[in-house]
């Protein structure tokens, strides 16, 4: 990726409104964002994922979704496991938080999604229609699978049964699946009447809630001495490793250059948006200071800066 592409991703105005949030807190500012205004704003955008998801998911031809679907709801199932244990080995840190870290890293991250389509565009490499689909159906069991690890290795109550009904039919959850149900029923047509409160608005909101997670996750850095240097090991080294290990099952799968690719930067990438929302709903005890840290400050611009030309690099080698 051209560096100066990925030093303008770096200084979007979301990321930017996230480091305000911290800035706020170091210099022991009043600036605080309600608690009704950041649930708000968490409800907008798990929905409007969800719609834009579903709309991709009809205007894509039904036979070319089998194999990548199928790929990606696998992995949407093992990466947040795999994350789980890494975090366990890594980490001194409690299934709680390990849970929340595995739930964002077993979702994906829409901002890299997009580097890595304007990179492959950039390099005339096709980017397949199934793309976006993608994005959508890896975005929801790597949550799922991440808040039930949580709540199931902890002290918190419940049965398998209870926790995966409270799960599945929790608010980010239901928003998520209930928002690519509505895309995937109204289609471009009609979505087309609401795309300018869920499209054109959706940065501008996503800068306001980055900035009441910085400031939440400013507040609690003092917890970050206890693992900090496990989790710079994991937040590095697992997006390379499961990233790499991507890019040859889906050269394996035949999914070509691109399709390899986008999986890859998928995989290794980790949500900052549909996640920190979802874990803030569900898993109200976890410290959501871990995950921002680790998702936003080091494995996001890793990926800009390395993962996703790298990944390209590796899927184009492959191909060959």
């Amino acid at each position: 990726m051209d560096p100066t592409s990925a030093l303008t991703n770096l200084l979007s105005a979301p990321v930017l409104a996230f480091v305000l949030g911290l800035i706020a807190v170091a210099v022991r500012s009043d600036l605080r964002v309600p608690e009704a205004m950041t649930q708000g704003l968490s409800i907008y955008l798990l929905l409007a994922i969800g719609l834009k998801g579903g709309v991709a998911l009809r205007a894509t031809d039904a036979a070319t979704l089998v194999i990548p679907l199928t790929l990606a709801l696998v992995l949407g199932l093992t990466i947040p496991v795999a994350a789980f244990l890494a975090l366990r080995v890594l980490t001194p840190l409690g299934p709680v938080d390990r849970g929340a870290i595995a739930a964002h890293y077993g979702s994906t991250s829409l901002v890299t999604f997009t580097a890595a389509v304007v990179a492959l565009e950039t390099a005339s490499i096709v980017v397949p229609g199934y793309a976006v689909a993608v994005l959508t159906v890896l975005e929801v069991p790597g949550i799922v699978v991440g808040l039930l690890l949580a709540r199931r290795y902890s002290a918190l109550p419940g049965s398998w049964s209870a926790t995966v009904r409270e799960i599945v039919t929790g608010k980010s959850i239901l928003l998520l699946v209930g928002g690519l149900a509505i895309g995937a029923v109204i289609g471009e047509t009609g979505y087309a009447p609401v795309s300018p409160v869920f499209t054109d608005l959706f940065r501008g909101v996503l800068a306001l809630f980055l900035l009441a997670l910085g400031i939440e996750a400013g507040t609690r850095f003092s917890t970050l001495r206890r693992g900090a240097a496990g989790l710079v090991a994991f937040a590095i080294l697992f997006p390379a490793v499961i990233g790499t290990l991507t890019v040859l099952a889906a050269t394996a799968m035949g999914l070509g250059v691109a399709g390899s690719a986008i999986f890859g930067v998928l995989c290794a990438s980790a949500s900052y948006i549909a996640a920190p929302a979802a874990v803030k709903m569900s898993l109200p005890e976890a410290n959501l200071a871990y995950p921002l840290t680790a998702s936003m400050t080091i494995t996001f611009p890793f990926n800009l800066l390395i993962g996703i030309p790298a990944l390209i690099w590796l899927a184009t080698t492959l191909a060959r």
